[in-house]
């Protein structure tokens, strides 16, 4: 038996984290990842590559970056990449690990191919010579490369030296030679480091993740946050956002999102650092989200999800309904939404909860199945629960996406994505709604 995720891309083996360089390249859309093929825990990181020609089918192509190169000896980290003309470029960071965490060294480094599977490195482009001093180059990670006005510019995340993620950019003609222009937040990180920055300029979009970002109340509760601004840059290089920042999913397992040019299709890794990988006793930890397509819609990112699998009903239900489905979509549309109560992934002893009161929406993975453990302290995190805010609307559109070990929800373009470990045999769902009238399609 197969126990990996039917639909949802995960390692030929091993450990995978950040998606990278999401691109369309050849007719092919290409997918990297960070990668330690050798554990099912963290190590030297890799680039794995799959290939998909709907983003639902995925065939594994060799490792598209492995370290061992003096500049990115200890891993290969996360980056993106871009397409010129008929040449596909990655910009990753090179890692270089040090006893004293002051002296390791993060520089920015380049790879190009023809052909979309075989890589040549070109080395480091950017190093700390080219960083200023206020930031440490020990934390200099996560390039985004994107082209404007006939240059060629990078973002990258760090750290100040007195403490606090920023996001800095910098600028070059030909890829080689780089210059430092600014750094871009005109706010305070809250957090302790920012990673994994992404940005687009048609969608007005900036996305990062935070480390150790302050808990508020019952949201931001995971150890890290991944957040977006809608804005723009001035003329002075700084990103002026005209919305609040926001999270970008609410539920226990999201980091390093990134978006694809063009095609607005986002990725992210399904998991979180410091919780348990109950998947390691099948050779594999860790998988990414679904693929969704984000649109901003007054100054919100929304999201909806690449529907997976052939329709296979659809039917119109007053106040319940259920049947069974563990892989697969649940869409459904609801006029004049009051509440709801949804179970998924039902056994003999395991059920996976939403509901909706009020205007919170809340999901209950504490009889999921295996448990997951983090390092989160607080009431709702040991329970099992997170919460998302229910954003009202006369016609509520709702997708359910499951595969083996995870549920993503998304309701009306806001969205909650976790990981559960039920046994094969739950695959039983019921659905309660109080509402005008339902409709629901199943996709399998």
């Amino acid at each position: 038996m197969d126990n990996k995720p039917v639909f949802h891309i995960t390692a030929d083996k091993g450990w995978i984290n950040d998606p990278n360089g999401v691109v369309k390249f050849n007719g092919f859309y290409h997918v990297f990842y960070q990668h330690h093929p050798y554990s099912c825990e963290w190590g030297p990181m890799h680039w794995g590559h799959v290939v998909s020609e709907d983003l639902l089918h995925w065939k594994y192509l060799p490792y598209a970056l492995v370290p061992g190169d003096e500049f990115d000896k200890d891993g290969c980290f996360s980056g993106t990449s871009l397409v010129v003309k008929d040449t596909l470029y990655l910009v990753y960071t090179g890692f270089i690990n040090n006893e004293d965490p002051e002296k390791i060294r993060q520089i920015q480094c380049l790879a190009s191919s023809k052909d979309g599977v075989i890589f040549t490195k070109h080395g480091a482009i950017i190093t700390e010579k080219d960083l200023p001093k206020e930031y440490k180059s020990c934390d200099f990670r996560d390039p985004k490369l994107f082209y404007k006005d006939e240059c060629f510019y990078l973002l990258a995340a760090t750290r100040r030296v007195n403490n606090g993620g920023a996001i800095v950019l910098f600028k070059s003609l030909d890829l080689k030679e780089w210059k430092f222009v600014s750094d871009i937040l005109t706010h305070k990180s809250e957090g302790e480091m920012i990673e994994c920055s992404d940005y687009h300029e048609d969608l007005g979009l900036l996305l990062y993740s935070e480390q150790n970002f302050p808990k508020e109340s019952s949201h931001c509760l995971n150890i890290h946050s991944c957040e977006y601004e809608i804005g723009a840059f001035n003329k002075d290089f700084k990103f002026i956002p005209t919305s609040p920042k926001t999270l970008v999913d609410y539920g226990f397992d999201f980091y390093a999102p990134q978006v694809m040019d063009d095609e607005h299709i986002l990725f992210a890794w399904m998991n979180m650092w410091d919780r348990n990988n109950p998947s390691s006793k099948y050779g594999f930890a860790g998988q990414l989200t679904c693929p969704r397509k984000v649109e901003v819609v007054d100054n919100l990112m929304l999201q909806t999800p690449v529907i997976y699998g052939t329709k296979v009903e659809e039917i119109s239900f007053e106040k319940s309904y259920s049947s069974e489905l563990s892989v697969g979509v649940i869409e459904l549309n609801i006029k004049d939404l009051e509440s709801f109560s949804f179970e998924f992934r039902k056994g003999t002893k395991e059920s996976t909860k939403v509901y909706l009161i009020e205007d919170i929406i809340y999901f209950d993975r504490s009889e999921s199945g295996e448990t997951i453990t983090g390092v989160e302290e607080d009431e709702f995190s040991k329970k099992g629960i997170r919460i998302m805010p229910y954003r009202r609307l006369e016609n509520t559109k709702i997708y359910i996406v499951l595969d083996k070990y995870s549920v993503e929800i998304f309701v009306n373009g806001l969205s909650m994505s976790n990981v559960i470990f039920p046994t094969e045999m739950s695959e039983k769902f019921t659905l309660n709604i109080e509402s005008g009238c339902n409709r629901i399609v199943l996709y399998k």
